[in-house]
């Protein structure tokens, strides 16, 4: 498990709080999470989720111009099956956002 923002309890929450806690959890770490207006989708903050969308419209770019997905699968390690789910999902994605316009 990774921890990403840990903080001390006695410096982020009022003591009466911190005392009501106390009875339930001792020195054992607690998830809080965000409230779901504030909550982002995955990868967001990271980027990762810019990264992979850039890396498949990448995959679906080379495809389209006549690649092998044994190439694809060489170039981007991943796996046949992964491939082809990258190309049928933009493949989708192209035909929706032609359905729009």
């Amino acid at each position: 498990m990774v921890i990403a923002n840990y903080k001390n309890g006695k410096d982020v929450l009022p003591p009466n709080l911190l005392k009501e806690l106390q009875q339930y959890i001792h020195g054992e770490l607690i998830y809080i999470p965000k409230k779901n207006k504030q909550r982002v989708g995955w990868g967001e903050l990271s980027g990762t989720r810019k990264l992979i969308t850039r890396r498949n419209e990448e995959i679906f770019g080379l495809y389209s111009e006549g690649r092998s997905v044994e190439y694809l699968q060489q170039a981007y390690h991943l796996s046949e099956d992964s491939i082809r789910k990258v190309i049928v999902k933009m493949r989708m994605e192209l035909k929706q956002s032609a359905n729009l316009q």
